[in-house]
């Protein structure tokens, strides 16, 4: 097949882009504007492939919609280009508006000036905190930060999409992600470069709030099987198959890094958290989709890859995430 990827240089973009090209043998085009966590690194073991091309640009831009469309003549167009972190849509809630709102709509209008496939990925997010049981695809939507709000617009008017223009399209929500290349602004490359460096391992409020962890390959292939099996104008959650509390993965990534417990230190809650997510994947499963890295064996993995792999992660703590943190954190990184 061939592929427009949005977002294709961001953590779970890159890994979709990689499984496709090396497992499935799609042409894979990627558009990115390369923000700061979409990186060229995370291309680096397939950027010669010969089904592999790069172009920079945002989807809020028809004229590099226009042109990546032109150079990789797609059959279908994957979204992955999002702004993605809770913290940053409080702090700047406006990146997260152009994006989700403007650049949704600029992707749709090519699909259906084009005729091109069209899946949205989103987030369980867009669901809010559920106390006991898990999500559906029909649960209510009720986001809880600018993020998730803007997402769930973009979820939205891709639906109206095919509603009123008949334009084939499908979204796929995923539960919490972690694995290889995810930027250190998330908990779990957070805490794992903190705690190789010596440094406070920042928990917010008492660290008991639970998330559904998936593996950032098991994402990837629902994703790639709801593009090729998933009914349009459907929705598909992909959860992964073990939940866990926050403060329950630092104390393990403490373990694995040979760091101290001492290093944990709780820090004010961000407003609005929301308490525990949960996602039932039975629709997907139902197409022949089912995630196989439990968290366990992943989450030590993960932590062997940030270990090794200073080159990628070296550049980040080096420059502008720096006065993210101490903006973040009120205290500098070591």
């Amino acid at each position: 097949m061939r592929l427009l990827v949005c977002g294709g240089a961001g953590f779970i973009g890159s890994t979709f882009v990689r499984l496709r090209l090396l497992e499935t043998g799609d042409e894979v085009t990627v558009l990115d504007k390369l923000t700061y966590a979409g990186r060229e690194e995370n291309f680096r073991d397939f950027a010669e492939h010969p089904s592999f091309r790069f172009l920079r640009g945002a989807i809020e831009d028809p004229v590099a919609v226009a042109e990546a469309i032109d150079a990789g003549s797609p059959e279908a167009i994957v979204n992955f280009a999002a702004e993605t972190h809770v913290d940053r849509s409080i702090a700047e809630p406006d990146a997260f508006v152009s994006t989700h709102a403007l650049g949704t709509y600029v992707l749709l209008e090519a699909a259906r000036a084009h005729g091109l496939r069209y899946v949205q990925v989103s987030t369980d997010e867009v669901y809010g905190s559920i106390e006991v049981g898990t999500f559906t695809e029909d649960s209510p939507l009720r986001p809880s930060s600018p993020y998730s709000a803007t997402k769930t617009g973009a979820d939205l008017l891709v639906q109206s999409y095919f509603e009123t223009y008949g334009l084939p399209t499908v979204i796929c929500r995923g539960s919490n992600n972690y694995g290889p290349h995810q930027y250190p602004e998330k908990l779990i490359p957070l805490m794992i470069l903190n705690a190789l460096h010596g440094d406070p391992l920042p928990v917010y409020g008492d660290g008991m709030q639970v998330r559904n962890w998936i593996h950032c390959t098991d994402f990837a292939r629902a994703i790639g099987h709801v593009l090729e099996h998933g009914v349009v104008g459907e929705v598909y959650n992909a959860g992964g198959p073990d939940e866990q509390a926050n403060i329950e993965v630092v104390k393990r990534i403490v373990e694995l890094s040979g760091a101290e417990a001492s290093q944990i230190e709780y820090v004010t809650d961000r407003p609005g958290h929301d308490r525990r997510y949960s996602l039932s994947s039975e629709r997907v499963r139902a197409l022949g989709w089912a995630p196989r890295v439990r968290f366990t064996e992943g989450l030590k993995e993960t932590v062997e890859w940030y270990r090794e792999n200073g080159w990628w992660w070296e550049p980040i703590r080096s420059g502008d995430y720096r006065e993210y943190y101490e903006r973040q954190y009120g205290r500098s990184l070591g």
